[in-house]
């Protein structure tokens, strides 16, 4: 339909006319302006007029407008944001008309994720807020107060690690707490209640932050206690006052945690008040036994014997740094620099560590074993030597978490400049420490004596039900003096090259377990050296030279040709089909076993003479009982007869020359024990196929 044709009684034709009416008005008028003296000033005074009304209309619309009416709005939004409903059952009030406006709102209830079930995570009482207006144009957010009234908070995290305090939904990593700045910040009465199912954790505390009390002016304060993995548990947090805060001066703050004998204490600054993603600080820490910050850090770390370390910690959104670590463990020091980087799947720990005078025995208690008498060590550990040392055992039953190791990756490398007290003369060792997924391998692991070296690796796999330990270990270019530092009748009564392999699997939670069927097989060679001469003869007990040589104190020596001892290990018993010891006058062989669960070894091993003398007697010994203190039982009435030794020495070491490569591929044409095998049956006497059998046994 076109203009023309339009009604001019109807309504849009009465309003076409009024406004044409009024254009023409406003033409005439501004014409009519043109002409007159004043005509500008006073048309700016009726604009100015015109704009005053209608902020008049404003304010009054404002000043009866009922606020309310925002409630649901709000609170959909924030339920968007938070995922989870967000309700507003009190009044919201503002105050635009300021260049610091206000606003409060009573009764906010956050309710709990779904998983969580029914029930509030918080409920405040009351919200009050002021900001400042200037800032907004340039997109900041500047909040000159901020209170909260009578806050309930309960927090909870579950085994399967959901926490409701995760406002991620699940798509990402939390970020860290950042707010905007706050000049003040006020907590009245607050109360806050934390169950950790993970850490083992119950928790009731208190929060305060008031500006003014008593004409005094307090800062940020929680207390709270409760129990931590069954402890009793209590934190203290300060800082300084929330009043002024500038967001570019560091705001301070104190910790104090206690957790049963574990102590913590903290003093550092937030760079950037209220960016909890940010800050450092200086910590020192002391307890029985390191693996216990699990339940306040979440960080598995290895069992240790008691502690005192200090640090300088710094968070940088997820990475997290310890520097100028500093300390004690055990009785050993400790020196180095950590970093965990908690943004990933599993937690990756990465350090390097430095301990300048490692203590062996502190070593016991990685393992979940009881350190020796002197040793410094926490009751639960001493409970645990008392037990060992009662059962006159070696290898501890304490389990092992393998949840904890599965929860985090690590790379971490660590070197003991020197060592002392160790079962072995081991003077230094380093290791690199590898987890990734519950796969834990440390390699290279090198450990040095005076002379020689252990190197290999062993491993850990914690990704099965039941972890298995792998461990495959060398002893290359040592000296049987340094591993048998002891002194007889004023000298070295053995010297000489030793080499070994062992070789193990084991399945198993603790220790004990995985020794107790661990299959595998190790070998110890002495290629050559020399032995007291004295001391080789009464292994073939030639009762009247052997004494002789010893009570004249005699230094004379005898040629080690070989020795050799063969153990396959099979469901937990290391079985020695083949032990030989070789000297210029006796041959000395024997077996036995070593039963790992048991933790007994019986052993028999009988001299040869290569010589035949009338007054020389060939008497099996026996050594039997607990590994921590076998007992040596000479067999009374089992006198052999003499006889020629070469062909039960050829028998003998054949077989052996074929395994020497296990240990080292040279060992095969370069040791003794391969180039005399040959000599012997060329220059013994031969022997009966029944002497041989008895000579092996």
């Amino acid at each position: 339909m076109s203009s023309d044709t339009v009604d001019k009684s109807s309504p849009r034709a009465w309003l076409n006319d009024r406004w044409a009416a009024f254009h023409g008005w406003q033409a005439r008028h501004h014409a009519r302006a043109e002409h007159r003296p004043g005509s500008g000033r006073r048309a700016a005074i009726v604009t100015g007029a015109l704009f005053l009304a209608l902020a008049l209309l404003v304010a009054f619309i404002a000043a009866i407008w009922d606020w309310n009416w925002f409630r649901a709005p709000m609170a959909r939004f924030a339920s968007a944001r938070l995922h989870r409903e967000v309700t507003i059952s009190g009044n919201l009030d503002v105050h635009p008309w300021s260049w610091t406006p206000t606003a409060t709102v009573d009764g906010v209830h956050v309710a709990n994720p779904t998983w969580a079930g029914r029930g509030p995570m918080a409920d405040i009482g009351r919200i009050a807020v002021r900001i400042r207006l200037a800032p907004l144009f340039t997109g900041n957010l500047d909040l000159r107060r901020l209170e909260f009234d009578d806050p309930q908070v309960t927090l909870w995290r579950d085994k399967a690690g959901r926490a409701t305090w995760d406002f991620s939904d699940g798509k990402q990593a939390g970020a860290p707490l950042r707010l905007p700045p706050i000049r003040n910040f006020i907590i009245n009465a607050g109360d806050l209640k934390v169950q950790d199912d993970i850490r083992k954790l119950v928790f009731t505390g208190s929060i305060s932050a008031h500006e003014r009390q008593g004409g005094q002016i307090h800062g940020f304060q929680m207390d709270g206690h409760g129990t931590l993995n069954t402890q009793p548990f209590t934190l203290q947090v300060t800082g300084g006052p929330l009043l002024n805060i500038d967001r570019n001066k560091p705001y301070p703050f104190d910790a104090d945690i206690r957790a049963g004998a574990t102590y913590v204490t903290a003093k550092g600054a937030v760079p950037k008040p209220f960016d909890l993603g940010h800050f450092y600080m200086d910590a020192t820490s002391r307890g029985p036994d390191l693996a216990d910050l699990y339940s306040l850090t979440g960080v598995a770390l290895p069992n240790t014997p008691p502690y005192d370390l200090h640090a300088r910690l710094t968070r940088n959104d997820h990475i997290y740094r310890l520097d100028k670590i500093g300390g004690r463990v055990g009785s050993s020091d400790l020196s180095g620099e950590m970093e965990v980087d908690s943004s990933r799947p599993r937690t990756m720990l990465q350090a390097d560590l430095v301990t300048r005078n490692l203590n062996f025995p502190d070593l016991g208690a990685l393992f979940g074993g009881g350190p020796k008498h002197g040793v410094v060590a926490s009751p639960a550990q001493k409970a645990v030597a008392q037990k060992l040392a009662a059962e006159n055992r070696i290898f501890p039953d304490s389990t092992l978490d393998t949840r904890r190791i599965r929860s985090i990756d690590a790379d971490v490398t660590y070197k003991a400049v020197s060592i002392r007290n160790a079962p072995v003369n081991l003077t230094a060792g380093s290791t690199r420490v590898k987890l990734n997924d519950g796969l834990l391998r440390a390699e290279p692991l090198s450990l040095d004596l005076p002379q020689g070296r252990v190197a290999g690796y062993i491993q850990l796999d914690a990704r099965k039900t039941a972890p298995v330990t792998q461990i495959d270990l060398k002893l290359s270019n040592a000296r049987l003096e340094s591993l048998f530092p002891f002194k007889f009748q004023g000298g070295t009564p053995i010297a000489g090259t030793v080499v070994g392999r062992a070789q193990l699997t084991g399945t198993g939670d603790s220790v004990h377990k995985a020794f107790a069927n661990a299959d595998g097989r190790m070998m110890i060679v002495s290629p050559g050296g020399e032995i007291r001469q004295s001391i080789a003869e009464l292994m073939g007990v030639d009762v009247i030279k052997g004494l002789g040589l010893l009570n004249s104190k005699s230094q004379q020596t005898t040629p080690i040709r070989c020795a050799v001892a063969n153990f396959q290990a099979r469901n937990g018993v290391l079985t020695a089909s083949q032990m030989v010891f070789d000297t210029g006058p006796v041959l000395v062989t024997g077996g036995g076993q070593v039963d790992l669960g048991a933790e007994r070894l019986a052993f028999r091993v009988q001299g040869h003479p290569k010589k035949f003398q009338l007054v020389r007697l060939m008497v099996p010994v026996n050594i039997e009982g607990p590994i921590r203190s076998p007992s040596l039982r000479i067999e009374k009435g089992q006198a052999v007869a003499q006889g020629g030794v070469a062909v039960a020495l050829a028998s003998v070491l054949s077989p052996l020359a074929a395994l020497l490569p296990f240990v080292d591929p040279g060992l095969a044409k370069d040791a003794n024990c391969a180039a005399m095998i040959h000599e012997d049956v060329q220059k013994g006497t031969p022997v009966k196929p029944s002497q041989v059998r008895t000579a092996a046994r």
